[in-house]
């Protein structure tokens, strides 16, 4: 039984070692499930998510990523990369799509419209920044439900962009960023947790000037 989320967030570690134990396709096409139900900005849904399982790809995709063992021993790899200019695009379908479930009327759709273009200029040259975040918010759902499931993960930072985007056949795309990379599979080994500093460390109430005591 899936666990509950305070119970995946208490109980998540960063995992550095992983069983070569291969993923269920029906497991995994539910982690892909609740990684794609994340939030975004507009709802424009601008991260792309590569899943990355064979052998040869992941021993590529280690040395992209500085050798670090975990993504050859995880059986699979979730790339997450960010479309900079999804917000330019024909966004009709996500439209159609958002009227057809009746969560948007047409005066919604009227807005999206106008309003996604907008904010498309808006930003500039803060797009790579926008898309990256909300790539981000779909790999920390993945995470932690990748938790819920039974499923150990850690999230990567480390590896060259032009490396790994070579690897998954984007290298001439520039519009696509990278903005984590995330072995998944099951611990081959347990991980303590290290512990959090009080709240009164890095929390504010209000301002950052006023320490939050909890």
């Amino acid at each position: 039984m899936p666990l509950d989320v305070p119970t995946a967030i208490l109980q998540r570690r960063s995992i550095k070692s992983f069983k070569p134990d291969p993923i269920a396709p029906e497991l995994l096409r539910q982690l892909v499930e609740l990684t794609v139900a994340a939030p975004s900005s507009y709802n424009i849904q601008d991260w792309r998510i590569i899943i990355v399982a064979d052998p040869d790809q992941k021993a590529a995709l280690g040395v992209a990523c500085f050798n670090q063992p975990q993504i050859v021993q995880a059986p699979v790899n979730l790339v997450f990369a960010a479309d900079i200019k999804a917000g330019e695009k024909d966004i009709t379908p996500i439209i159609e799509q958002g009227i057809q479930t009746g969560a948007w009327n047409e005066a919604t759709a009227a807005y999206f419209k106008k309003a996604v273009p907008d904010f498309a200029a808006a930003i500039g040259d803060k797009d790579r920044e926008y898309a990256i975040k909300d790539a981000m918010i779909a790999a920390t759902h993945a995470m932690l439900a990748a938790e819920s499931l039974g499923l150990s993960t850690c999230m990567m930072n480390g590896w060259s962009e032009a490396k790994v985007k070579a690897v998954i056949g984007a290298e001439n795309d520039p519009n696509l960023a990278i903005a984590l990379v995330l072995p998944v599979g099951y611990a081959a080994e347990p991980r303590k947790n290290p512990g959090r500093m009080p709240f009164e460390f890095n929390v504010s109430l209000d301002r950052i000037d006023r320490p939050y005591q909890g």
